[in-house]
């Protein structure tokens, strides 16, 4: 068993690079710091440092240790605050695209504010590109949305089929524009809609733009044209486009769940893991 004790002793003196300044910092002797070091290295059953009188450097090993002990202390972190209870104080802004408003998030932040009453809990509702610009400037800790499935930077959640959407018995008539209902840009469904049609030199025209999903829903319940969506969220009346109308295929998207901070503490953290444990339950 690797003890965080020992661990964080261990990355405090490869900081340092000095048992002595390590022990000062976390308020430990010198032999404390040395006793805590070689049960480290009695646990991996490997040196993990090289030290003399005047100086000391890391083996290998030591340089591999770094990352693993880095990993689990965050580990430990997250799962403490996971499970601090009704104790955890502080505040979370929240951003989720309009993706989720009529899912089961809402019963997911029900369930959070239930465990930490003590928490208060901000959530914006916006599009995507909307919420990672706010989270960039510093004005939601916490976003939960979509990107282009090409983006690269960060782990996504999942990631889904987008898919042409209509009413039940929903036909396109032949040789017309496709009656297109979209949200307003920067919307990722509505960019990659447009860039399918025009790619496959589809003519199109806007019957709709909203700026919620309620809204969206409602054009194409009535009839007005047809709307791209991730296929785990199509909305309840609506149905899958088969594919003999001819519509180009408008990609893939991912969701993801991204932090203002690279080290989420707190409430951001606990609702960080409260929501990517009912992950399966988001996207169905």
């Amino acid at each position: 068993m690797l003890d965080p004790v020992w661990l964080r002793t261990f990355l405090t003196v490869a900081e340092t690079r000095s048992f002595t300044r390590a022990g000062q910092r976390l308020g430990l002797r010198q032999s404390t710091v040395s006793q805590h070091v070689r049960k480290l290295e009695e646990a991996t059953s490997q040196q993990l440092l090289l030290r003399d009188t005047h100086s000391v450097s890391l083996t290998p090993d030591g340089e591999a240790m770094i990352g693993f002990a880095g990993t689990i202390l965050e580990d430990i972190e997250r799962a403490l605050a996971y499970f601090a209870g009704p104790e955890l104080r502080g505040r979370v802004r929240f951003g989720a695209s309009e993706d989720f408003v009529a899912g089961p998030l809402p019963e997911i932040l029900r369930e959070f504010r239930r465990l930490h009453p003590l928490v208060d809990l901000e959530l914006t509702v916006d599009l995507s590109g909307v919420l990672h610009e706010k989270l960039r400037v510093g004005e939601l800790d916490l976003v939960l949305g979509k990107r282009r499935a090409s983006d690269e930077a960060g782990s996504p959640l999942w990631t889904d089929a987008l898919v042409w959407v209509g009413r039940e018995g929903f036909e396109l008539e032949p040789g017309a524009p496709v009656p297109l209902i979209a949200y307003p840009p920067p919307s990722i469904t509505r960019a990659r809609a447009l860039e399918s049609l025009q790619d496959n030199g589809k003519p199109w025209r806007i019957v709709c733009t909203s700026g919620s999903l309620n809204g969206l829903r409602a054009a194409a319940l009535a009839g007005l044209g047809v709307v791209v969506f991730a296929r785990s969220l199509i909305p309840a009346g609506l149905v899958e486009l088969p594919a003999g109308h001819g519509l180009p295929d408008p990609g893939e998207v991912q969701f993801l769940l991204t932090t203002r901070s690279a080290t989420p503490r707190g409430p951001t953290a606990a609702l960080s893991e409260a929501i990517r444990a009912e992950a399966s339950r988001l996207h169905g």
